[in-house]
């Protein structure tokens, strides 16, 4: 619940800021992950996704997707917001900028 909450505060600043964020992927099967590790999008099997505790956004700013350094700002606020929580955008093996999880 904590992760969520979390999640509201985001997209709550976010907005505030200019942002317009649009849902995308939260909970994820094993099957899907699998997939994405098989064809490069993830490098794991222990995604938060499969214990519904990472989701996906769709950022945008002036009509425009934008890009991981472009939503920096959001990762910082998320990151802010709980120790426990991690931003996508500051991953070592694959930028992953629309990615926020809850790392618990």
């Amino acid at each position: 619940a904590l992760f969520l909450l979390d999640l509201c505060k985001l997209i709550q600043w976010g907005t505030e800021q200019g942002f317009v964020i649009t849902g995308g992927e939260l909970w994820r099967s094993p099957e899907q992950q699998k997939i994405y590790v098989q064809t490069g999008r993830s490098m794991t099997m222990k995604s938060k996704h499969l214990d519904r505790l990472a989701a996906d956004l769709n950022i945008f700013k002036d009509g425009e997707l934008c890009s991981a350094k472009e939503i920096a700002p959001l990762g910082e606020y998320w990151e802010s917001l709980s120790p426990e929580n991690r931003w996508g955008g500051n991953f070592k093996t694959l930028v992953d900028g629309p990615h926020f999880e809850r790392n618990v």
